[in-house]
């Protein structure tokens, strides 16, 4: 190789130095991804002027478990799904809790408004009640299968007889509520309403559920009176 040679090779390995370098910091900083948007699940606040039901005399307390979530339902990650059997979530979507642990408020709250029991409450606490509810968190997920897309919100139900720990009652709540757009803030919007409907009907089992059973513990009360 000849001087002319060499003066060239060292020409273009000085015009392509720069490039390496600027490839090596590249490589070097990672790539900055935008924070994600945090989304909330509420109730309607009851109003404190509204009249509430009056109280029934044997109106019993209601202990509410924490709700349990089913497998891919139990992180922050906003699902959605595009074909069945296939759960994918938003990348820069998610909640601020977990579903169960945002509901969990929402039930205590929704079955105290209803005035059919003489306290709700956590079952956590240290109160003692008569009835107890279990409940699971089996779907929310945004499903895009359909056009329009729309929310689909399922919550399963358990009552229980404290005392007994005999299960009275179970039932299963499938809502579904139409999204305005394919967007994960109107999903969202939608998920709100189709929880909202969820522990509407589930306060109505809840409390229907409750009558029978005081209903027939007074039946039970009677024919020992009688006996």
């Amino acid at each position: 190789m000849n001087r002319e040679s060499y003066s060239q090779l060292f020409k273009c390995l000085i015009n392509t130095l720069p490039i390496i370098l600027l490839s090596a910091c590249s490589a070097l900083h990672p790539i900055e991804t935008a924070p994600p948007t945090f989304y909330s699940l509420d109730y309607p606040t009851a109003k404190s002027n509204q009249a509430k039901p009056t109280l029934p005399d044997y109106a019993p307390t209601l202990l509410v478990n924490p709700p349990v979530a089913a497998s891919g339902f139990d992180s922050q990650r906003i699902i959605y799904t595009r074909v069945a059997h296939q759960l994918e979530y938003f990348a820069h979507s998610e909640w601020i809790d977990t579903p169960a642990r945002m509901i969990a408020p929402l039930i205590v709250d929704a079955l105290a408004n209803s005035g059919a029991f003489r306290a709700v409450a956590p079952a956590t606490s240290a109160a003692a009640g008569g009835l107890r509810l279990n409940t699971e968190i089996v779907r929310l997920q945004h499903d895009f299968s359909t056009q329009p897309s729309q929310l689909r919100f399922t919550i399963r139900a358990y009552v229980l007889d404290n005392a007994t720990r005999k299960v009275l009652a179970w039932h299963e709540f499938d809502e579904v509520v139409v999204a305005a757009s394919d967007t994960p803030y109107d999903g969202i919007v939608a998920a709100n309403q189709a929880v909202q409907i969820g522990l509407q009907e589930l306060t109505r089992f809840c409390v229907d559920t409750t009558r029978q059973w005081q209903a027939s513990k007074d039946a039970e009360h009677s024919n020992g009176t009688l006996n």
